[in-house]
């Protein structure tokens, strides 16, 4: 390290293969009066593994990053200074670290990062989709509203969405994604990156929710094409449920033809079906 002022680092770590460490990571990871990681014991196998030994570790994850990132500023303003690893990966970055980050600017520590693997971006270079515009989703979330209107989102999205996802759960977000933006739409599913069984399968949704029905090993990253047009307002759709409802339909038969007639996904159609019909009721 070049200065001796009290400075966060974040330092990206292997996402598997332990060789694509930067040795300025190791420079750093070296010098640092501490280092706070996600896992003790794993950062500590892999500060092992690099030869790094006597590092002070602190444990900082999703769970008690606040408590943890406001006593780390405190040590940082007295004059130490630290990197943050998380368990694979860039910190911060659809894992903890942004809290901390936010704390330690807004006390006026400098910030600085070791660049290196990331699985989102690494899935979205090898993808083949366009890379100009994309957008990072993370993990949906598992059930509810708050997952359908996710979904919803998503399947009008016009740029390039990384998403990621755990093995047992990607066959039925395929599926979801294969009923919301259409079977054609097509996506990447990128497994076990820079590791021995490292996989790229590419497809349309509907062919790789029927590729990954039984759940794969290893670590997930999906990559889904952006929406080819744009897709229908809110408005356009209750006027064309409205035609339905009005010529009998149910709300779920008019939801299913108008969502096939549109080209919209359907969970976002029987939504404003159901909406539409209750205030027709009301």
């Amino acid at each position: 390290m070049s200065d001796s002022e009290p400075r966060l680092w974040l330092v990206a770590t292997p996402i598997g293969n332990l060789t694509d460490i930067a040795p300025r990571a190791v420079e750093v990871l070296s010098a640092v009066s501490f280092v706070a990681c996600e896992d003790t014991r794993r950062t500590g196998l892999l500060l092992q593994r690099l030869g790094i030994a006597g590092q002070p570790l602190v444990s900082m994850h999703e769970h008690n990053e606040a408590t943890v990132a406001a006593e780390m500023v405190r040590r940082l303003g007295a004059g130490e200074t630290a990197a943050y690893v998380t368990d694979a990966g860039m910190p911060a970055i659809s894992d903890p670290g942004q809290r901390l980050v936010a704390a330690a600017a807004a006390a006026g520590i400098s910030v600085s990062a070791v660049p290196g693997p990331s699985a989102p971006v690494t899935a979205l270079s090898i993808s083949g989709l366009p890379t100009d515009r994309w957008v990072m989703e993370g993990f949906l979330p598992r059930k509810g509203k708050a997952r359908s209107q996710r979904l919803d989102e998503i399947a009008a999205e016009q740029r390039t969405v990384v998403l990621l996802e755990s093995p047992k759960r990607l066959g039925a977000t395929l599926e979801d994604l294969t009923a919301v933006c259409g079977a054609d739409r097509p996506a990447v599913v990128v497994r076990e990156l820079t590791k021995l069984h490292e996989e790229v399968a590419r497809g349309t949704v509907a062919e790789l929710a029927a590729q990954f029905a039984e759940p794969p090993k290893g670590e997930i990253v999906v990559v889904l094409g952006p929406a080819t047009s744009q897709p229908p307002s809110d408005e356009q759709i209750r006027a064309e449920l409205r035609r339905e409802l009005a010529s009998g339909a149910s709300p779920r038969d008019g939801a299913a033809a108008v969502a096939a007639r549109l080209g919209v996904g359907r969970n976002r159609v029987y939504r404003l079906s159901t909406e539409l019909a209750r205030s027709l009721d009301a």
